[in-house]
């Protein structure tokens, strides 16, 4: 392992950003085996969250317990998987990718999208091998849904990752009391003029967990419809 940015995290961890790793995974990066490192904290506070624990939640693994959990990890796993919460808020995020980058692993980042500026260094810096880029909802429905004003970053960051030719995915969960199969519609139309080809997943809600707005039954009617379009690929998860 490469230490020379070492002492850096070290220092910037008395707050220790990441609230829990998933040691293995074959689903959160296509086609490889990844682990999942959850950061903690949000900037969001989407109503069907179910992970208030990590949103409100603070970390308990500094980046050097991470980093030395990873060097174990060479030659096992093919990528790390940087999720959340919203894991582009941590300050020291692009250097600590720096060093996973440094161990051999391909990097996957899940993002609300609310950090372009990050995202652009990530990108020019060829820092990350994928990103899973969570299309909340139409800017009508955006700060309901999120209880937030981050729409417009969220819409740099597309249009960053369009430009960038990076593999890349969007994806949506969905409530059915609070995104109908016109909002949907209307989202993919958002991103056909915007450039967007290829997949685009729904992510149904899973009843019965505990989520950061209590909610009512979420119905899985949008199985019904037939959404997929000429350019954009529907898939159903959940």
């Amino acid at each position: 392992m490469n230490t020379n940015n070492v002492p850096i995290l070290q220092k910037e961890n008395i707050a220790k950003p990441i609230y829990s790793i998933t040691p293995f995974t074959l689903l959160d990066y296509p086609h490889k085996s990844a682990c999942i490192l959850w950061f903690a904290g949000c900037n969001m506070r989407c109503l069907y969250c179910y992970n208030p624990e990590i949103v409100f939640g603070k970390g308990s693994i500094s980046f050097e317990k991470t980093l030395e959990f990873l060097n174990s990890r060479k030659q096992l796993l093919d990528a790390v998987v940087f999720s959340g919460g919203e894991c582009l808020l941590h300050k020291k995020s692009i250097l600590f990718i720096e060093e996973v980058k440094k161990m051999g692993f391909l990097v996957k980042i899940d993002t609300n999208g609310s950090q372009p500026k990050i995202l652009e260094e990530l990108i020019k810096k060829e820092l990350i091998d994928y990103v899973a880029l969570d299309f909340k909802a139409m800017p009508d429905n955006f700060e309901k849904i999120t209880q937030s004003n981050l729409f417009v970053p969220f819409e740099k960051s597309l249009h960053l990752l369009l430009e960038s030719k990076l593999p890349f995915e969007v994806r949506t969960t969905v409530h059915s009391d609070l995104l109908k199969t016109e909002d949907i519609h209307r989202m993919m139309l958002f991103l056909e003029k915007a450039g967007y080809t290829g997949n685009y997943y729904i992510q149904h809600f899973v009843n019965g967990t505990t989520t950061i707005e209590k909610l009512g039954y979420s119905f899985k009617e949008l199985e019904k419809e037939n959404l997929s379009t000429e350019k954009i690929k529907v898939h159903f998860r959940g």
